[in-house]
């Protein structure tokens, strides 16, 4: 199993990206890793509604005119790196 999954959502007033731990005990901890992007305007964590086998997410608002295809990469990227760090220090 996947470490995590994101999404682009194409919301009406706000693009987001939604990222979905499978270990949602580490919520907490991958918000204050994503904080360092400058380009993040809000991270939210909330119960997940819908299909999605994950019962929490995390919701990564942008801040106006920022690339959101670029910003997935980046964060994707970002996590890859953290959740590789996190294995090797076990």
């Amino acid at each position: 199993m996947l470490p995590f999954r994101s999404e682009i959502r194409n919301s009406p007033t706000q693009p987001t990206i939604k990222i979905f731990l499978s270990d949602e005990s580490l919520d907490e901890k991958i918000k204050k890793h994503l904080e360092h992007f400058k380009e993040i305007d809000t991270i939210e964590i909330a119960e997940s509604i819908g299909q999605n086998r994950a019962s929490e997410s995390i919701t990564v608002f942008l801040k106006d005119g920022v690339d959101i295809n670029k910003m997935k990469t980046s964060i994707d990227s970002s996590l890859w790196w953290y959740f590789e760090e996190d294995l090797v220090d076990e």
